[in-house]
């Protein structure tokens, strides 16, 4: 029998992340290194405090274009009202929510601890899986 069509079986655990006191060069710098759009920001206790993506970067831009400022740090720029999803959701209800809210990710978290990140991309891999079950049950 495959595996239940939820977060926790499609969501990326490796994780590129951030922490609020980070330099937010650095973060873009792994932005661009990683090749990732966003990342998770999180506590030394590993709790989801927040998310940077690049559109936040580019506030950094816009300041210190305007005002000759120090760097700032992650925690200046990164979005903490954050809509999050439990390892069990399953993939339908995620999907409905990315068609809603028009996020490209999803922290998924477990107790207040950050344990993964469901993109569409992750659901195309689902609805992959998918069909590959529907082809088995018509042959």
């Amino acid at each position: 029998m495959s595996e239940p069509l939820i977060a926790k079986n499609y969501m990326a655990t490796q994780l590129v992340t951030f922490t609020p006191e980070m330099d937010i060069y650095q973060a873009a710098s792994l932005l661009l290194e990683n090749r990732i759009s966003g990342a998770p920001v999180v506590d030394e206790k590993g709790k989801l405090v927040g998310l940077l993506s690049e559109q936040d970067c580019l506030r950094e831009i816009l300041a210190k274009g305007m005002h000759d400022t120090p760097p700032g740090k992650v925690a200046d720029y990164m979005s903490t009202d954050i809509t999050t999803i439990p390892p069990d959701m399953s993939i339908f209800k995620i999907a409905e929510l990315f068609v809603q809210l028009r996020f490209r990710r999803f922290p998924v978290v477990d107790h207040s601890k950050l344990v993964g990140l469901v993109s569409k991309r992750d659901l195309l891999l689902a609805i992959k899986d998918m069909r590959k079950g529907w082809k088995k049950g018509k042959e």
